[in-house]
């Protein structure tokens, strides 16, 4: 019999709804004091209200609201009950901090400026309410839904669908708006990344050698980082062999290389971005 999921704290539902609230009024600081007036987009459900806004001079707070409702509603089977409430009050917030400040005056004319704070701020606060088990837009749910139907991968369906969206964004504002926009999102996107993953990147590193019980040996004593032996088998040699498997830090990726060199010239080295790490007394900690 499967386990029941545990549900969130009640401390644990106070701090998600904080930094929901957080993330979604930094978007919507994004959106009225930097992007929208300087006539810069986002991508997603967002753009498209925000051309829409543009089109029938009603609040764009408005627009992102009503726009997102329905695919909250296809989604929410998909995506969970927890996950649904949580995207559901991250709108309704961005889009109540959209309306409020419609009328405030940007804090920047020099589209270029608009850009680089509109994205940072942007990104930040999307990030934030993904880290917090949100979202602020529905094309992620479309993205979902479509990947399951056609097999393709979600982070390919959202950029394909953002394509279309700044292409058009060319004909209601004007192209140099639509480039301007895809800056905005690239932008975004990264910082985004970083309030999720964190600064620090992990990498799994896997190698191969003759000599894996040495080099495993002097990665735990130099780098301080637990190995894992994996049992394989050389397709041309046939031969049995050990693969030394490890988690590491970015930084430290430079002295593993080191260490293996060191050991075996001809080793063979893998490494791997990790999107998170948890558990095995993992911590992320500087070279010294």
């Amino acid at each position: 019999m499967a386990k029941a999921h545990k549900k969130l704290s009640a401390l644990e539902m106070f701090k998600r709804a904080v930094f929901i609230t957080i993330g979604s009024v930094l978007m919507g600081v994004a959106l009225e004091l930097f992007l929208v007036p300087n006539d810069v987009i986002d991508g997603g459900i967002t753009g498209i209200s925000i051309m829409v806004s543009e089109l029938t001079h009603l609040p764009l707070g408005l627009f992102i609201f009503l726009l997102n409702i329905p695919f909250l509603f296809i989604g929410f089977k998909q995506i969970g009950k927890t996950f649904a409430i949580s995207t559901l009050y991250g709108i309704a917030v961005m889009s109540i901090t959209t309306q409020l400040l419609h009328h405030v005056h940007a804090f920047t004319e020099e589209k270029l400026l608009a850009v680089l704070f509109g994205g940072i701020i942007l990104g930040a606060g999307v990030g934030l309410a993904i880290r917090f088990g949100g979202s602020l837009d529905g094309t992620e749910i479309v993205a979902i839904l479509a990947s399951k139907k056609f097999g393709m991968p979600v982070g390919q369906i959202i950029m394909i669908v953002n394509v279309f969206i700044f292409i058009l964004a060319g004909f209601v504002f004007e192209w140099n708006s639509a480039m301007y926009s895809m800056v905005t999102y690239y932008l975004a996107t990264k910082v985004m990344d970083i309030v999720v993953e964190g600064i620090e990147e992990s990498k799994s590193v896997t190698i191969i050698s003759s000599n894996y019980e040495e080099i495993a040996e002097t990665i735990m004593t130099r780098l301080g980082r637990s190995t894992t032996y994996i049992q394989a088998r050389g397709g041309y040699s046939r031969e049995e062999t050990q693969m030394v498997y490890c988690v590491v830090s970015r930084l430290e990726v430079a002295k593993l290389k080191a260490i293996v060199h060191d050991i075996d010239t001809k080793a063979f080295i893998a490494i791997e971005n990790v999107a998170d790490v948890q558990g095995g007394g993992f911590t992320k900690k500087s070279i010294h």
